[in-house]
């Protein structure tokens, strides 16, 4: 089974669709797929990690808090992510172990500013979970 796709290639926008056979996977490969956008994702080394936990009032609005919240940790914790450990989910709430390395030139590709609801959907599957995002470049 495939872990992510994209779809779209806009100009100011990326889209792309990330599945998993539950929750945790699909967290994680959103979170693989959205970095692959902003960095080389396979020359990031899991150096260090940090802990991240994320609430919201639905599974729809958490993937999108935990998309923004790691977006947040590269300018706060000046790293790009590689590796996404879901330890603990549920419909409103998420505990991660996220793993990266600092921020180098030649580890970048394209500065993600936001997660947008445009064409946004997360479903429930036959073969889990599907979920299909809008990043603002």
């Amino acid at each position: 089974m495939e872990k992510y796709r994209f779809i779209e290639d806009l100009t100011s926008d990326v889209m792309f669709e990330a599945y998993g056979k539950d929750l945790k996977e699909v967290f994680a490969n959103a979170a693989e797929a959205m970095f692959r956008v902003i960095c080389k994702l396979d020359k990031v080394k899991q150096k260090k990690s940090l802990d991240v936990e994320v609430k919201a009032e639905n599974r729809e609005e958490l993937m999108i808090n935990w998309l923004q919240e790691l977006i947040a940790m590269v300018d706060i914790k000046g790293m790009f992510f590689s590796k996404f450990e879901i330890l603990e989910i549920d419909e409103r709430h998420l505990k991660a172990k996220i793993f990266g390395d600092d921020i180098r030139p030649e580890l970048g590709e394209t500065v993600v500013k936001a997660v947008t609801y445009y064409k946004y959907n997360f479903e429930k599957t036959p073969k889990g979970y599907a979920v299909r995002v809008s990043l603002d470049i």
